[in-house]
């Protein structure tokens, strides 16, 4: 099912995360030279698509992978991924075990196999 999965995550929003995660564990809250407009702007025009789950959370990776902040990347946008599957019904064993691929997948520590595979058990 494809639909506007980042509608409601504006960069400042994203900004916002990295922000607070940087804030609690005191660390520089800063975005970097080579990646933050970049990222950015590929943020912003992925928003306006209507994407698949799989394609969301690709979006999500690959922003992590480019860098935008100085600390927390991948916390950030596993964050966003993680809020986002809370959209999904699922028994709550099986939302934590979603919730928690997406996350890692998101964060780089588990490949594509093992998202495809759990979000193509929701089907």
């Amino acid at each position: 099912m494809k639909k506007r999965w980042l509608e409601d995550w504006p960069w400042d929003t994203v900004v916002a995360i990295n922000a607070g995660l940087c804030q609690e564990k005191n660390a520089l809250h800063k975005s970097t030279a080579d990646g933050y407009k970049t990222t950015q702007r590929f943020w912003e025009e992925s928003r306006k698509r209507d994407l698949t789950l799989q394609e969301t959370f690709e979006i999500c990776r690959r922003c992590h992978q480019l860098s935008p902040f100085c600390f927390y990347n991948g916390n950030t946008f596993a964050a966003i991924g993680r809020t986002i599957s809370q959209k999904i019904k699922l028994p709550p064993i099986d939302a934590h075990n979603f919730r928690s691929v997406v996350g890692h997948y998101i964060a780089g520590t588990i490949g594509k196999e093992e998202l495809i595979q759990i979000v193509h058990d929701l089907d």
